[in-house]
């Protein structure tokens, strides 16, 4: 380990985001020792690291996912550990329950890396927490200006509305959401009085690690044993792989709703192939992740992944601030994230395969980037 260098307290390498003062990663995507995770979404939580850390809501997630003899240690929001000097503690993200930023802090530096975030308060996750850093590194999965949000409260009376309106035109009402995140929020807002919940297994495997931690959601999941003629004008909840698939095509007659931030832009509804879609996001949107770096104070900004040239360019040259780009291999896009591998969902048959992210796993472009205005 060499001698300290302010200003390095984090960097990438072909394992990930390395605090070498601490010798631990955070979100790292290949096997290390000691793994800082921010949530629990795959593309952030990977196998094969020999220690974990991470908020105890997102324990049970992460045991559910990796499998139940990782060496999993749970920690509390604010709480401290030290590491080599090195005082880490975790911060609401906002992001989805059990996600936190970092906050690293060594001889009198402070450095925040956020995970995957957002300003906006869903109703079901921990309400993100403003902290002041030196260094804050933000994703920009919606780094355009393109991207405003409505409220999710919005959203839930809109699918509400939606449920209403295909059980008495006597159609299932299908809600596509991630099954970690997205999935709750909908779950936690929706009306049961309305009709019948169903889950996909994705979903209830989910509500069920987070039922050991307080959280409790409504719905039945859907077994080989489900008598689907009885499921009418009821409502589904699943991930977005099985559209098309032989699981979902048993539902019918229905109508599907995508719940996404990329449902904002024109014509992401008709390229799913969806009758409706909901702008759910659990990321920032342009004015958020604007909000969010000016109020940390940092002087020094680095951009992972998402729109990362176009927002360095921006912060750059709007607030004269110091960007750079971070090249990691998490995920760009809300869908992009697989799913939990079919044997812990239902049986095969039912099942569509998980798409992967096509992204490149080598170690090309690992290296950090400063990025200036032109």
């Amino acid at each position: 380990m060499g001698s300290y260098q302010r200003g390095k307290l984090l960097q990438v390498n072909a394992n990930g985001l390395y605090c070498e003062q601490a010798d631990v990663y955070i979100d790292p995507w290949r096997p290390v020792e000691r793994a800082i995770i921010t949530h629990a979404h795959a593309d952030h939580a990977r196998w094969g690291m020999k220690y974990y850390l991470c908020h105890h809501h997102a324990k049970p997630i992460l045991k559910l996912r990796l499998g139940q003899d990782e060496n999993v240690q749970g920690l509390a929001y604010g709480e401290e550990v030290t590491m080599n000097g090195v005082r880490i503690s975790l911060f609401p993200a906002g992001h989805i329950i059990g996600s936190a930023q970092v906050r690293l802090e060594y001889k009198g530096e402070i450095w925040v890396f956020t995970g995957d975030y957002k300003l906006i308060n869903d109703g079901i996750s921990q309400p993100y927490e403003q902290l002041q850093c030196h260094h804050f590194i933000t994703e920009s999965t919606f780094g355009l200006p393109i991207y405003k949000f409505p409220s999710p409260f919005e959203i839930y009376a809109a699918m509400n509305d939606y449920w209403k309106q295909n059980r008495a035109d006597g159609y299932n009402t299908v809600l596509l959401g991630y099954s970690l995140g997205k999935a709750q929020n909908i779950l936690g807002h929706i009306d049961p009085s309305i009709g019948n919940i169903y889950l996909h297994g994705a979903v209830a495997n989910t509500n069920e690690a987070l039922a050991s931690v307080g959280y409790h959601f409504p719905g039945e999941r859907v077994t080989p044993e489900t008598d689907r003629s009885k499921i009418v004008g009821d409502l589904i909840v699943a991930p977005p792989s099985v559209a098309d698939g032989p699981w979902l095509r048993k539902m019918k007659p229905y109508r599907i709703a995508m719940c996404s931030g990329w449902m904002q832009l024109r014509g992401a509804r008709r390229r799913r192939g969806v009758d409706m879609g909901f702008a759910l996001s659990d990321h920032c949107d342009w004015a958020q992740l604007n909000q969010a770096v000016l109020a940390t104070g940092a002087e020094h900004i680095y951009i992972t992944h998402g729109y990362e040239q176009n927002y360095a360019r921006w912060i750059t040259e709007q607030y004269g601030l110091d960007a750079h780009i971070f090249k990691t291999l998490y995920a760009d896009s809300e869908e992009d994230i697989a799913e939990p591998k079919e044997d812990v969902l239902e049986p095969k048959e039912d099942i569509a395969e998980p798409k992967e992210d096509g992204r490149d796993s080598t170690n090309k472009g690992l290296e950090t980037e400063k990025q200036t205005a032109e």
